[in-house]
């Protein structure tokens, strides 16, 4: 009897059990068929295309990378120009890219949207980290200014459309308030050291700007730029633009607003004008433009000076090793050259010596009165009997000397010809050879395998001396 009623417990209990687990099964399968109703009928209710209104400005936001490259550490509005951008595109990635850490820290109370990238060199830092290409990963970069403010949750889109129509190019953003930008003409010309600017009349496309603006890029045009984040801002991007034939078109119906004004003491306005000047000078050194000629005429030297040694160093067989890369003589440096030339031809002259122009420079005088564009040096020759004429060949032939204008003169340890040097420092010369008639026949001591276009020629080639613009 107890065993009968035990197996009875035993059978209610799994029978119990099996009730229980159906209507489990029976609730999870009413909450599967539950969502996937739901997800069913959201598709069709107006709530899911307020959704996809969502998505559709959450699309732009994540097309772009907003970049703040130019600002200064010690008057700057970061903190305020970040949140007019979360604000409006609360998902949007902001990198502030800075030579060095920004000092006195910021601190974001905001998610990762927002990273600094700094391009200092550091054993605490990886390649990535310090790369800015390597952090943007959205189709879009756009450049903002510090102290900017956004004024439109369409100004992404319409920053977009414009770029979808003319991909290749920058599109320029100005500010509302702002005085109106300036739109210049860049003449490059890499082969000769050169950089000139030209003003414009009133129009949407050119190679540089002037004024406050922001730059909305694509991209795969960003990343055609040797160096797209060097200082100064945007400076050095327009000079590397229009060296990759890209232009810069300004937008119609898009402006931006200011944020609080910047650099108000004198003492920071000092500040940014050192500063400015010596990224400008760094810029143009780095790009190696030597002469560069602004909008209003004035031509500024980025290149070699008297007090300063030459652009280029020793030359092996006779070719500089600006030639292997395709340029020519830096203008600084033929302007040091025709300085030279001009003083030892005043000095030859007053002397009463006999002068001619030798090999390279004779041709260049020939054909351009000038210089040859990738001559490196000077080639005279003089009679040998009338060193004698010249107290500064006579007294170079014992040291080297220098005259009252700076000028170095020597006689060179290569063989029996002069050398005059630009200065001390500067290494520029011309070279003075010496010759003398033998049967009719001009001829020297000194001659370089090197210098294969050096030849005898007869004498009468100098009877009568005659003069050539040079």
């Amino acid at each position: 009897m107890r065993i009968r009623i035990a197996k009875s417990i035993t059978v209610f209990v799994i029978l119990l059990n099996f009730i229980a687990v159906y209507f489990i099964w029976k609730l999870l399968s009413s909450h599967g068929k539950i969502k996937v109703i739901s997800e069913v009928v959201v598709t069709s209710t107006p709530i899911f295309n307020e959704s996809i209104g969502v998505k559709k400005r959450n699309k732009y936001q994540n097309e772009v990378t907003f970049i703040i490259r130019a600002f200064e550490h010690f008057d700057h509005d970061i903190v305020e120009t970040v949140k007019s951008v979360l604000n409006i595109y609360p998902n949007a990635t902001v990198l502030i890219v800075a030579d060095t850490p920004v000092y006195p820290p910021i601190v974001f109370n905001t998610s990762n949207f927002v990273k600094f990238v700094n391009l200092k060199i550091s054993l605490t830092n990886t390649f990535k980290d310090r790369t800015p290409n390597l952090q943007i990963r959205n189709k879009y970069a756009f450049f903002i200014p510090d102290s900017t403010r956004l004024n439109s949750k369409k100004l992404l889109e319409k920053l977009i459309n414009l770029s979808t129509k003319e991909p290749d190019k920058i599109i320029a953003v100005p500010y509302k308030g702002s005085k109106e930008v300036k739109c210049l003409r860049l003449h490059l010309n890499i082969r000769e050291w050169l950089i000139r600017f030209d003003e414009l009349s009133p129009t949407r496309e050119c190679d540089f700007i002037k004024g406050k603006h922001a730059l909305f890029i694509n991209t795969q045009v960003l990343f055609k730029m040797p160096d797209p984040f060097m200082l100064p801002f945007p400076d050095a991007l327009y000079i590397q633009s229009a060296s990759k034939y890209i232009k810069v078109t300004l937008a119609v119906d898009v402006l931006l607003n200011n944020g609080r004004e910047l650099f108000k003491s004198r003492h920071n306005q000092w500040k940014l004008q050192q500063l400015e000047r010596e990224r400008q000078k760094s810029m143009f050194n780095s790009l190696e433009l030597k002469k560069v000629t602004k909008e209003n005429g004035v031509i500024e030297w980025f290149g070699c000076r008297r007090d300063t040694q030459r652009c280029f160093g020793s030359i092996v067989d006779e070719t500089p090793d600006y030639l292997w890369e395709g340029k020519w003589t830096p203008p600084c440096c033929l302007a040091g050259l025709r300085q030279t030339a001009r003083h030892v031809l005043e000095q030859l002259e007053e002397a009463r010596v006999r002068y001619w122009l030798e090999g390279g420079s004779l041709l260049g005088a020939m054909r351009g009165g000038d210089i040859l564009p990738w001559d490196y040096d000077v080639d005279i020759g003089i009679y040998q009997d009338d060193i004698t004429r010249c107290t500064w060949l006579l007294r170079a032939a014992d040291k080297p000397i220098t005259d009252p204008q700076g000028f170095v003169w020597e006689k060179a340890v290569e063989g029996d010809f002069y050398r005059v040097h630009f200065s001390q420092i500067n290494r520029l010369h011309v070279d003075i050879f010496p010759f003398y008639s033998r049967n009719g026949t001009m001829t020297k001591d000194t001659w370089f395998k090197t210098h294969p276009q050096d030849r005898e020629f007869p004498e009468y080639y100098l009877k009568p001396l005659s003069t050539i613009d040079f």
